[in-house]
């Protein structure tokens, strides 16, 4: 195991319910479905994030505790409830209110855990909506340097094109979906060339652009491409979290230092395997387990 492998990733930003008419809600939040598959994996992250002290809040840090994630970073708000997304159907169609001021709206950069230097930092962008995160984000990068992957996640109304730009500038790699990119890229541009452009731009070391059944694609600084379409997939039961999978697994590739096309390979394998479960973690150690033996993990 090498120096990197021992770095505890720092996972940063929302976890939250979806919430549905019929009253059930379903744990999630694109960081922390990413902080609990590399928990699955072994890699013990660090999740900072923010939730109310309600029922919803509780159920969260017992949950981590059940998957003996660690909760140093999870903190407690009085002020404002834990993140909720209520979703409704319009003729069969799902759309979602993702509701604002939430816990995770106000991540307190004086109450974030002691981190390792130079771990890796991961973030999305949706829990840089509003100042007190954004600041915690800043300090964690001010004081301890990480290499940070970008997970943009552009949600309605909730981006600005200049503001998701500025967050690619203190990126090392960068990852998106392809309807993403044309929206940052903008002029109509041909995706090889827009995601050539942003890796010039803004000095990434690694670009990657999902592309849902198509599968990815990937560019280095150094010039190195490459691209990988997703296994057959016996069943789809939904698509949920399916790019959460995939980052967990370019994260976990990166610790190890897997050849970029093996480390792409592997993460839309997994990705593939979550599309065949309900929702966008699976509560079965036994799920991972292939996938430890199969990667050399154990």
């Amino acid at each position: 195991m090498n120096a990197t492998q021992t770095l505890r990733p720092i996972i940063f930003g929302e976890v939250l319910f979806d919430c549905f008419p019929d009253g059930s809600v379903v744990l999630g939040g694109a960081p922390f479905n990413v902080a609990w598959h590399l928990q699955a994996f072994g890699m013990a992250p660090v999740f900072v994030s923010r939730v109310g002290d309600d029922a919803l809040g509780h159920r969260i840090r017992d949950t981590m505790h059940a998957w003996d994630m660690d909760t140093s970073g999870l903190q407690l708000d009085s002020a404002h409830p834990t993140g909720k997304v209520e979703i409704r159907f319009v003729e069969g169609e799902p759309e979602y209110d993702i509701i604002d001021r939430q816990a995770y709206d106000f991540i307190d950069a004086g109450a974030v855990p002691p981190l390792q230097q130079g771990a890796v930092l991961y973030h999305g962008s949706l829990a840089l909506r509003n100042a007190a995160s954004r600041r915690a984000l800043e300090e964690i990068r001010r004081a301890y340097a990480p290499c940070v992957l970008v997970d943009v996640n552009l949600r309605d109304p909730w981006w600005q094109r200049d503001g998701i730009l500025q967050l690619l500038e203190g990126g090392s790699w960068v990852k998106l979906n392809e309807h993403e990119l044309a929206l940052l890229a903008q002029g109509g541009r041909d995706p090889a060339d827009a995601m050539t452009q942003l890796l010039h731009d803004y000095g990434l070391q690694l670009l990657i652009v999902t592309r849902g059944s198509a599968g990815a694609v990937a560019v280095t600084a150094v010039g190195e491409g490459c691209q990988v379409a997703p296994r057959d997939v016996a069943q789809v039961t939904d698509t949920v979290g399916a790019g959460d999978a995939f980052t967990s697994v370019v994260l976990l590739g990166q610790a190890r230092n897997w050849p970029l096309p093996l480390l792409l390979e592997r993460a839309q394998q997994f990705a593939s395997a979550i599309v065949g479960v309900r929702g966008a973690t699976v509560n079965d150690a036994a799920f991972y387990r292939p996938f430890i033996l199969e990667w050399g993990l154990s």
